[in-house]
């Protein structure tokens, strides 16, 4: 049995090569090889682009530590391939049973509780004002554009649903479906061109991702939301070497998110935030 017909793959590739291909296992002449062939076959180069977004996800969820070299630096650079930070295996444990689960968050309740209040004064100088006491979980808008970004950003051929080349129908086409009249800002002034934009399950309904990138092909992302509440707080949210700034404005939740220098994306973010009708100011 042919195996490469079975799995749907043109000929010249191989299911075990290109899954050695997206874990960074090929020596480089080979990984150049399939890349190339990538280029000539949009099918695969789709199996290979779904298969980096999995990985991505995965790896976000699970909390395991993002590589450093993930992605490509601009438009025709090389991809990075160390597989040294990722997780050889995941635990899997026996469940715990509901009695001792309803116990230890009983416990965990009690001293939490206890922590926030003995470290809440000194929590804007312990994180920079990026938690509030017990009101700074992040919402769950936030962890979905972070998540969003781990995703999509490290994806060289498919990052984006509409290209920046349709700005104006992926404008509207994203507006339709927010049911909100949308716009994009631009951050040219910071060096960074508008990539495209994608449709993607929010909180409570859907959401919109816009993709920026720079000369260096680092890239930011801004997250875009309905949600049932209104409120004019600014909030920072980490994770690894991830940041993500958010904020409400009228009933619409937004995050911008990327691994650059807090003070350059809080910046950022207060630009976006005044280009998009809000009012930055009542962060300062």
């Amino acid at each position: 049995m042919n195996n490469d017909h079975d799995s749907g793959l043109p000929d010249g590739l191989d299911l075990r090569a290109l899954s050695a291909f997206v874990d960074g296992e090929l020596p480089p002449a080979e990984h150049a090889a399939i890349e190339t062939q990538l280029e000539q076959q949009p099918q695969a180069g789709a199996r290979v682009a779904a298969w980096r977004a999995q990985k991505a996800a995965l790896q976000a969820l699970c909390g395991a530590p993002q590589r450093e070299d993930v992605g490509y630096s601009g438009r025709s650079g090389q991809s990075g391939q160390s597989v040294a930070d990722e997780p050889a295996f995941i635990v899997v444990r026996r469940p715990t049973p509901w009695w001792q689960r309803v116990g230890i968050a009983a416990c965990w309740l009690t001293a939490g509780a206890g922590l926030a209040l003995a470290l809440g004064p000194l929590a804007p100088r312990l994180t920079g004002g990026a938690w509030n006491g017990l009101g700074g979980q992040p919402p769950s808008f936030a962890e979905r554009a972070d998540i969003a970004y781990a995703v999509y950003t490290p994806e060289r051929r498919h990052p984006v649903e509409v290209a920046a080349s349709e700005e104006e129908h992926l404008i509207n086409w994203l507006s339709k479906r927010l049911n909100r009249p949308l716009s994009v800002p631009s951050l040219q002034e910071y060096g960074y061109s508008l990539v495209g934009g994608r449709l993607l399950p929010g909180e409570a309904g859907p959401a919109a991702q816009f993709m920026y990138e720079n000369r260096s092909g680092a890239r930011l992302t801004l997250y875009i939301t309905g949600i049932s509440r209104d409120e004019t707080a600014f909030r920072l949210f980490r994770d690894g070497n991830r940041r993500t700034f958010y904020w409400v404005s009228d009933r619409m939740g937004y995050a911008l998110s990327g691994p650059i220098a807090e003070g350059k994306l809080r910046s950022i973010a207060v630009e976006v935030c005044s280009a998009l009708g809000g009012k930055p100011e009542a962060w300062q």
